[in-house]
């Protein structure tokens, strides 16, 4: 029973000061990432496959709780069909190996471009998955959530225990408390609605983990009734033996661990977890500050 928590990125420098130590160097940025939180969505992969030499230094930065989750190249996944891409995405795995215990579930998002009548194209890809590599799969085509085909996929999911991502962007879709953002946060917002799926919410575990990612609403307290339905849900998935890994997003990027850090302290509340590290890192923080 493990709670994995993170956001969509580390290198992100107005973290510094705040979520990252005042002073941290970008090259410091994945150390003291994984010294805080426990995975992330590695979004970096969806755009270009990282060097052997870049894969080995994040492995070494790494401890080994953390999970590194990428996303496939776009390439595999927004490029028509999938079955033409199998022998791409085995390779792409092979590379993503040599982060070794760090590799968490890898993340197969698909456009709204692909229908549910590719399911056979969809099984094809899935058959030749290498079984050792955990997948999630995010369908954004609104035909997927009908019922007979929301069976198949979830039938098809189950049989290679891959998980079906849930993407959560019900607290951007409220206008409450809108008005009283800054201007460029409420800019962001609109954005992050334009350019996230609206589509329904159906927690149905259909693998031994769960993937979910929640994009919050930048006014921490409106995230609440979203969290504590969550908080309730994730700690039946995993007083039911589930893995659950679970990315926090945000249109002010700046809040993202803060999603997460409340989160984890909603289920806490509602079975035991260990602290997130974050704590351990304050607790240093705060001795190495009392040696000055």
């Amino acid at each position: 029973m493990n709670l994995y928590l993170g956001g969509p990125i580390w290198a992100y420098k107005e973290w510094v000061g705040s979520f990252y130590p005042p002073g941290t160097k970008a090259s410091d940025y994945l150390q003291e990432y994984t010294r805080r939180l426990t995975t992330v969505e590695g979004n970096t992969t969806f755009y270009a496959v990282p060097s052997a030499e870049t894969l080995q230094s994040w492995a070494a930065t790494m401890p080994p709780t953390f999970r590194f989750c990428p996303k496939l190249p776009r390439a595999i996944s927004h490029a028509g069909k999938l079955s033409g891409k199998i022998a791409q995405a085995q390779q792409f795995c092979a590379v993503l190996s040599q982060l070794g215990i760090n590799l968490g579930p890898m993340f197969l998002q698909l456009p709204p471009r692909y229908p549910p009548d590719w399911l056979d194209d969809l099984e094809s890809f899935l058959n030749a998955w290498p079984p050792q590599v955990q997948l999630a799969v995010e369908v954004r085509h609104l035909g997927w959530f009908d019922a007979a085909h929301n069976e198949n996929l979830n039938e098809l999911l189950c049989k290679h225990d891959m998980a079906r991502v849930v993407i959560d962007t019900r607290p951007i879709r409220s206008l409450q408390g809108d008005r009283i953002l800054a201007g460029s946060v409420y800019q962001r917002l609109l954005a992050a609605r334009q350019r996230k799926p609206d589509l329904p919410i159906l927690p149905e575990r259909t693998a031994s983990f769960i993937f979910l990612r929640y994009i919050g609403h930048p006014q921490i307290d409106l995230n609440n009734p979203y969290m504590e339905e969550w908080a309730s849900q994730l700690a039946k998935w995993l007083q039911g033996g589930a893995e659950a890994y679970v990315f926090c997003h945000c249109p002010d990027e700046r809040l993202d661990p803060w999603l997460c850090r409340e989160l984890h302290r909603k289920v806490a509340e509602i079975i035991a977890l260990p602290p997130l590290p974050w704590e351990e890192a304050e607790a240093g923080t705060a001795r190495q500050a009392s040696f000055f």
